[in-house]
């Protein structure tokens, strides 16, 4: 169980004076309480003497206040101390871990959800921080606790003591029983409240989907059941934590039986004065506490222990795409070449890429064609790394793109995918994503190439009108082209286009790439498409087929091969585009072609 625990060493070491000065702060609290029934007892022995003046019991009750002012003290200062250093190690956590998910490469939120990853940001954090905060209190007060009251017990009577504290080994072994229970119950409920996250995550963000389908009462279903399993859980917890306390507390109470069948047998042999029992009686109350806080004890640190597993199975989780140790300076520019490149994603046997070989001269255009699956998206991912194409397959300006930082790489891309994410902001802000300081020269000149200008009007607010979770009030066009914006206003060297424009009405698309056209000078520029409309304008064009180039050359070249992929393509969506046009569609686009490019 402690060994989880390994991962608050930094933490707890860069804290260690605060710890120490809290555990002081503590000591004195407990010494001070375990002193009060010693001048209890004082106090009614003299007074129970029967002759007796004012002022020798006034001492005691004096002694008493001050030792209480101290206790009072002393506890706000270990507050101070201890709860002030559990939160700075929450927060750091916290960022720690984000910082850690932010660095993972795709293929570990392939395998993570979203709602598990947030479960564990949250809930389990906060569960550390108890066991940092309280726990570790709870955990020094009942040691250092338990010690003085037994020490001042015995002192006291050590006859009567031994007898009396003969339920202690038994709610020993209870307390190790139930940490053991604790720690599978609490890993159980953590587990079921990421999977209860998860949903709730899912359903609200695909809320479009689930309306559309008129999924409610299945999502609903879905929640209903997680939100059962996860009460069910917590009430076994509950019931396990409600046994357990009160039994804690009726063993204690024998010992108060016991103490006053020995400790009156004693009094009345006159071995044990009024005093004397009433001081026992004291101790074996303040006893009760650390009896109930080694219960606490194990039940925050079997949660900690719980929760930081699920913390350190994602810290101990490596990025699958690592920095190279031989780092070059510079930045990525110049041709790119691409060499026999082939790729399979983990876990599948079938080649999502194979012997890929390209060259794409630096400000050239390169268009890719293919069918769904052919490898196309994959393609692309592979040049900012994020998929890894290994060593000594794609160079960037003669050097390994695997040789440049992994930041000075990706911030040479400008990528906009066909599913395009907004952030809850306005459209400005999104736009302004990767380059805030833009001058709004430039943020005009990029809006107009994106074709948003003609949009601006139409919404509530203008350019600071806020878009909802992933966009949800844009349509899917407006999404496409803000995302095209936003890349653009980056002002990448090489700009990726995986099928941006597909949402997009002809009209539309025809005046973003002559824009494109115009603002490329100097850029070089990938664009996966399955109009041709989109390829023909480009300085070469490679057709995909299973991860293979079954076809390159420019739009002219391709057309020569009528039995060519690209050929058949290029005339359905001609075809089709003449027949709208005979029957005043001409909205619909290319369909026709795009359902034949998809297989």
């Amino acid at each position: 169980m402690f060994k989880e625990y390994a991962t608050l060493l930094p933490h707890l070491k860069q804290y260690r004076f605060r710890y120490i000065a809290g555990i002081l702060c503590l000591i004195a609290v407990d010494a001070s309480q375990v002193l009060i029934p010693r001048y209890m007892k004082t106090a009614i022995d003299t007074i129970v003497s029967g002759s007796f003046q004012l002022r020798e019991i006034v001492q005691p009750l004096l002694i008493m206040i001050a030792l209480a002012v101290l206790i009072s003290v002393g506890r706000f200062f270990w507050r101070y101390f201890i709860n002030v250093a559990s939160r700075r190690i929450e927060a750091e956590m916290r960022d720690r871990l984000f910082a850690h998910i932010l660095n993972m490469s795709g293929g570990f939120f392939r395998t993570n959800t979203t709602g598990d990853l947030m479960a564990r940001a949250t809930n389990d954090i906060s569960t550390i921080r108890q066991a940092t905060g309280m726990g570790f209190v709870a955990l020094v007060d009942g040691v250092f606790m338990t010690a003085m009251i037994l020490v001042a017990m015995f002192a006291n009577n050590a006859r009567v003591a031994a007898w009396i504290i003969l339920p202690l080994p038994l709610i020993t072994a209870l307390i190790l029983l139930f940490g053991r229970i604790v720690g599978k119950l609490f890993k159980k409920i953590q587990d079921i409240y990421g999977r209860l996250s998860n949903i709730a995550q899912e359903s609200i963000s695909g809320i479009r989907v689930v309306k559309s389908f008129v999924k409610e009462d299945y999502f609903f279903g879905r929640f209903a059941q997680a939100n059962s399993e996860y009460k069910n859980a917590i009430m076994d917890l509950v019931k396990t934590s409600g046994f357990f306390f009160p039994f804690i507390t009726f063993l204690a109470g024998l010992s108060t039986v016991l103490l006053v069948l020995f400790g009156g047998n004693a009094s009345i042999r006159n071995k044990m004065t009024p005093g004397s029992i009433i001081a026992m009686l004291s101790y074996l109350e303040m006893l009760v506490w650390p009896m109930m806080s080694a219960g606490f004890t194990v039940n925050i640190v079997q949660r900690g222990a719980a929760s930081l597993k699920r913390i350190n199975e994602i810290l101990n989780t490596k990025p699958e795409i690592p920095e190279s140790k031989n780092l070059v300076n510079g930045e990525p520019l110049g041709d790119i070449e691409i060499r026999s490149l082939s790729y399979a994603y983990p876990g599948s046997s079938r080649m999502a890429l194979e012997n890929v070989s390209v060259h794409i001269p630096h400000a050239s255009m390169l268009g890719i064609l293919g069918k769904v699956g052919s490898g196309k998206s994959t393609l692309l991912k592979m040049l900012p790394r994020m998929l890894d194409p290994g060593e000594g397959h794609i160079f960037i300006g003669g050097t390994d793109i695997c040789s440049f930082k992994l930041d000075t790489l990706r911030a040479a891309f400008g990528m906009v995918p066909q599913e395009s994410f907004l952030f809850s902001d306005s459209i400005r802000a999104n736009i302004l994503f990767a380059a805030p300081g833009l001058d709004s020269a430039r943020f005009e000149e990029i809006t107009r190439i994106a074709g948003l200008d003609r949009d601006v009007s139409l919404f509530p607010h203008g350019w600071d009108t806020i878009v909802g979770e992933r966009g949800i009030t844009l349509s899917g066009g407006q999404k496409q082209r803000i995302a095209l914006a936003r890349a653009l206003a980056a002002n990448p060297s090489i700009l990726l286009l995986d099928d941006a424009l597909s949402a997009v009405d002809g009209e539309t698309e025809e005046r973003i790439l002559s824009a494109l056209l115009e603002e490329r000078a100097g850029k070089t520029t990938l664009v996966v498409s399955h109009r041709i409309s989109t390829l023909r304008n480009a300085d070469q064009i490679i057709v995909l087929d299973g991860g293979r180039i079954t076809q390159k050359g420019t739009h002219e070249e391709l057309l020569e091969d009528s039995e060519g992929f690209y050929a058949k393509i290029a005339a359905l969506q001609q075809l089709e585009q003449e027949s709208c046009a005979s029957c005043g569609d001409a909205g619909s686009g290319e369909a026709l072609g795009e359902e034949a490019a998809g297989g």
